[in-house]
């Protein structure tokens, strides 16, 4: 019995790894190129701002090939990224409230695939703010 215990553990370790240990970073500039291969010379394939949120997937020298919340995938160059911790809209309309309930007042709406830095958390709600300075409180089942 203790080997059956043994090996499970090992199984689920190994089925956990890919995931469990991939690097999440987020773009840094105001407007990064994803690109469709490892350098300029690739085309770009769509731009971003900051604060998106990637899902990386291999390193190849300076280069992050990653994947994003719609399941994506790009090249972008690890001078344009860092570890912020961000989120990303993931519902067509999501209220942004004054604090981290429902009743708290809506400040404003953003549609599907707005990014955001995080700043707090408080149970399941997330304080955020946009890169050009909007704050509120979001839902974390609300974004990736």
């Amino acid at each position: 019995m203790k080997d059956y215990k043994k090996l499970l553990i090992i199984l689920v370790i190994f089925l956990t790894a890919g995931t469990a240990f991939a690097e999440r970073l987020a773009v840094s500039v105001p407007k990064a190129n994803i690109r469709s291969g490892p350098g300029n010379q690739y085309e770009v394939i769509w731009n971003c701002e900051k604060y998106y949120p990637v899902q990386v997937l291999k390193k190849n020298g300076d280069w992050y090939r990653f994947k994003d919340f719609e399941g994506d995938e790009g090249w972008v160059h690890n001078s344009i990224v860092d570890n912020t911790t961000t989120v990303i809209t993931k519902n067509e309309k999501c209220n942004i409230r004054s604090g981290p309930g429902t009743q708290f007042d809506i400040v404003f709406t953003v549609e599907r695939g707005v990014p955001f830095k995080v700043i707090e958390k408080k149970g399941q709600w997330l304080q955020i703010q946009h890169a050009d300075g909007d704050k509120g409180w979001v839902f974390e089942t609300l974004v990736w």
